[in-house]
């Protein structure tokens, strides 16, 4: 059931994503004057097509992993003289500019009107305090006490860990002094926390931005009351059920969440006997944790099931909403900012500032979109935001094949009033798919790895 819910996920968020891009280059080639002959969301065999009164056929095909829209032109293939006029080739340079751009541009619209939702709809977000800082730590070595709240990190409001991991983010292998506005819950002004970095996160596989501060979120205590129970577990096949609390195990005395986990872990593929808490009512049960194997090699206990998140404190807890007109500029501004994060990322990964492994490929695609969709509609439209802004940033690289790799061609065009001949297109075009290929299969590769 999970994998499928993960497949699910993956063709409806790339159904979505693909379907924006392709209809940015159809609408404005439709405005321009160019005639359509095939909308396909998907390659392969089609598993649905239509035709309009245009003659345009709609298809959706087998394989969910793009698209593409084809427009009449002389290069392709025979134009019957009345229908020249309408080839995507006889346009005007700029046209075909517009046409091109279009695709990446309605990921970045998409964007926009995610995130201008949500900020219309208003959410609740916990606000960013610190728990519990390390001693030694930049952080510690900076001032930053338990119980701050970060209200800023150098000028940006951070009224969530969201905000504030993001900000972080951006100042990955950087060597920089990162500026915190913080308040202590026990005072009534704010302070300036100024932590210094060093290459800060390079090399990371997994960046973890608060450890490496060496801070810790502060989150209520969780009891050992499980929550979400994963299918064909050792737990749902021991009997368990969501809402169960954990009173014992082998009848030591279960006081947290971090206790149960402890035992859970230290006993892979052994026998436990579990005093449990149901209705009110004492039970007990067997169960044999399954083995996972950690990346360092060690195997620790598992049982497949998820703790029951506790209430939040009311004044803990920090209201995000907006009027409509408001909305609109902070999704803009929202955008604007994961533009600006996602292309820096892809410039420190060239120069080596940031680890390759951070590449996703379709399997990570499949297993955030399916853990952001069971997390609510607000996690899953933010993710779907993000992804929509990646897509737009990768299809104005400028490599060839890709929509950037195009629109260089056609800005050489503008700039020298002569088309870049056929023969260094095509020579482009093959160094383009070598590279696009490269770059897929590593992030395929990466995307094994952390399976």
């Amino acid at each position: 059931m999970d994998f499928l819910h993960t497949i699910f996920s993956l063709i409806i968020t790339l159904g979505i994503l693909i379907t924006f891009h392709e209809f940015g280059h159809f609408w404005v080639a439709r405005r321009c004057g160019v005639k359509v002959l095939r909308f396909s969301v998907g390659f392969g065999k089609p598993l649905l097509r239509w035709h309009d009164k245009q003659g345009t056929e709609y298809v959706i095909a087998a394989l969910p992993l793009g698209g593409y829209v084809k427009m009449l032109d002389e290069r392709e293939g025979n134009v019957p003289p009345e229908l020249a006029s309408q080839s995507f080739n006889s346009k005007s340079v700029g046209q075909r500019f517009a046409i091109v751009a279009a695709g990446p541009i309605a990921n970045f619209l998409l964007a926009i009107v995610a995130y201008w939702f949500i900020f219309v709809v208003g959410t609740q977000v916990p606000a960013p305090l610190v728990g519990n800082v390390e001693q030694g730590s930049p952080a510690a070595v900076a001032g930053l006490k338990q119980g701050d709240e970060i209200l800023s990190i150098n000028g940006s409001n951070t009224p969530s860990w969201q905000e504030v991991g993001l900000s972080l983010l951006s100042r990955m292998g950087e060597t920089t002094q990162i500026t915190l506005s913080v308040q202590n819950e026990q005072d009534s002004y704010q302070r300036e926390v100024k932590v210094q970095v060093t290459h800060f996160l390079a090399g990371q596989e997994q960046p973890d931005p608060f450890g490496s501060l060496g801070v810790r979120p502060w989150r209520p205590d969780l009891a050992p009351v499980l929550g979400s129970i994963q299918a064909s577990g050792a737990a749902e096949q021991a009997g368990l059920q969501a809402g169960d609390k954990i009173i014992a195990a082998n009848n030591a005395a279960i006081n947290s969440w971090a206790a149960l986990v402890e035992v859970l872990q230290a006993n892979p593929n052994q026998q436990l006997f579990l005093s449990i808490e149901r209705n009110q009512q004492p039970l007990e049960l067997a169960i044999t944790p399954n083995i996972r194997v950690q990346e360092d090699g060690r195997e620790v206990g598992f049982i497949g099931a998820g703790v029951q998140m506790p209430e939040w404190p009311a004044e803990l807890l920090r209201e995000q909403r907006f009027g409509p007109v408001d909305s609109l500029v902070r999704a803009s501004q929202k955008t604007i900012e994961m533009s600006w994060l996602t292309l820096n990322s892809i410039g420190k990964m060239v120069t080596g500032l940031i680890s390759p492994t951070n590449l996703s490929g379709p399997i990570t695609i499949a297993r955030v979109a399916s853990d952001s969709a069971r997390s609510g509609w607000e996690s899953y439209i933010s993710f779907l935001a993000y992804v929509s802004i990646s897509l737009g940033i990768l299809n104005l690289l400028p490599i060839p094949v890709l929509d950037g790799g195009h629109l260089l061609f056609y800005a050489i065009e503008a700039i020298r009033r002569k088309p870049v001949t056929e023969a260094v297109q095509e020579a482009a075009t093959r160094v383009g798919v070598l590279m696009l290929g490269s770059l897929m299969l590593l992030a395929f590769y990466f995307d094994l790895l952390r399976l």
